[in-house]
């Protein structure tokens, strides 16, 4: 480092042009009188009993007088230690710029966008380790190896794990063998075309990423029930309900469980109409007070506004208008609806069928 460069160190570390140019050339000289310095240096004599002052309330010299005022160089020891811990802190201010950079904080936010794709998944792995109702996700196989941790542990805490597989770039998925579903995934479904990186969690949180084809990359971090809710139609319509299911923990004797009414209705509407008798528990909010609410009765009818005319097998779509059962308990009917319910008297978040007519606990 030159001379130049010295001082204008210096100056960053937050002394004044004048005082930079008269502590260089106190290092240089040793010690001086003031006149002295003033002549060695760019500092004005009017101007050097002032900058020396500073620079002794600073602790970078000290002065004293012989026929006239003179000064020296400190001991450099508390100086380099004062740069040195301003040289920490300025690297700790750029690593706090990066990082606020790529994890803007979402908590205070409904919806935020992001620059990076790794600060989307890193936030779709902090939620999933935490999730304890349900997951759905849309990830290649890559991406699923690296969250099967966070995903076993949002298994394990009872969430029901829906997961999309997909390919990167082509249009062909290697097999993936049964095992490594077991313990992080309830259902698992194959799509044959790329697409966008997609994480819905506990009907509270959404994150959003384009696929890499994609022209413009950016993510979405949603913080929000309804705006969640948006994502949870995207994820139904076009990425779960039309492709192949690979992967199923579930097994078709009670207890069965679902998170969304939708899919009880696809299941439960041929059998309540054939006469079966079915005995659900019930697990979510009064719409009301959004108090928590558990219980179990028999569900006597199921009510939904068909968008179009049903066929034998009643569609996703076809049950986009309002659905609502009615369960009626020791005393009590309930009418239930889904997510977003506000005309009936609870929203299920866990519908879970414990017995049908016919079957050994029937």
């Amino acid at each position: 480092m030159d001379t130049a460069e010295l001082r204008t160190a210096l100056r960053n570390a937050g002394l004044s042009q004048y005082q930079a140019e008269a502590y260089v050339a106190l290092l240089q000289l040793g010690a001086a009188s003031a006149t002295e310095l003033a002549d060695a240096c760019a500092v004005p004599t009017a101007r050097i009993y002032d900058v020396l002052r500073d620079l002794e309330a600073k602790g970078y010299i000290e002065t004293y007088e012989q026929d006239s005022l003179h000064a020296r160089a400190c001991d450099p020891k508390s100086v380099m230690e004062d740069l040195k811990n301003r040289a920490v802190q300025l690297d700790e201010a750029a690593e706090e710029i990066e990082t606020r950079w790529q994890q803007p904080a979402v908590d205070r936010h409904m919806l935020s966008i992001v620059k990076r794709f790794e600060t989307v998944f890193s936030r779709a792995e902090e939620m999933i380790r935490e999730a304890d109702g349900e997951v759905q996700l849309s990830v290649t196989p890559e991406q699923f190896d690296e969250l099967k941790p966070a995903l076993a542990e949002a298994y394990e805490n009872g969430a029901l794990v829906k997961i999309v597989l997909h390919p990167d770039r082509t249009d062909e998925l290697e097999p993936v063998a049964q095992r490594e579903y077991r313990g992080v995934a309830t259902e698992v479904r194959h799509r044959t075309l790329p697409t966008p990186f997609v994480a819905i969690v506990d009907r509270t949180g959404a994150c959003f990423a384009p696929h890499d084809n994609s022209v413009n990359q950016y993510g979405v971090l949603v913080d929000d029930y309804t705006l969640a809710y948006v994502f949870h139609w995207y994820f139904q319509t076009a990425l779960w309900e039309v492709w192949d299911v690979v992967y199923d923990a579930q097994t078709d004797e009670p207890p069965i469980v679902y998170s969304d009414i939708r899919h009880f209705v696809q299941d439960a509407e041929p059998l309540v109409r054939d006469g079966n008798r079915i005995v659900a528990h019930i697990k979510g909010y009064e719409t009301d007070e959004r108090d928590p609410i558990e219980f179990t009765g028999e569900v006597t009818d199921v009510y939904y506004t068909a968008v179009s005319t049903p066929t034998d097998t009643l569609s996703f779509s076809e049950l986009a208008g309002q659905v609502c059962l009615t369960v009626e308990t020791d005393g009590e009917t309930y009418t239930v609806g889904g997510w977003g319910a506000v005309l009936e008297d609870v929203e299920a978040n866990r519908i879970t069928i414990e017995s049908i007519s016919g079957t050994p606990d029937g």
